[in-house]
């Protein structure tokens, strides 16, 4: 596992481990997305939070990544 992934990972065990804190629903997510029934339900905190966790640069670089394995298959 390559650096990236593993902070990747991290960040969603973070994620997952910070959403009851904020939400009294249970989390519903899956490999890229995570999904809400209603808007007022949106931990928008919570997601800015997350956003500060990750640099762009390194972001786009395993969006890419990604890219380039879902060609190849």
């Amino acid at each position: 596992m390559r650096n990236t992934e593993i902070a990747i990972l991290n960040l969603l065990n973070w994620f997952a481990k910070e959403y009851p804190k904020h939400c009294k629903h249970k989390l519903d997510m899956g490999k890229s997305c995570v999904r809400f029934k209603k808007p007022d339900q949106i931990p928008f905190e919570l997601i800015a939070e997350l956003i500060k966790k990750i640099a762009v640069k390194e972001y786009i670089k395993k969006y890419k990544d990604n890219l380039k394995k879902f060609k190849k298959s």
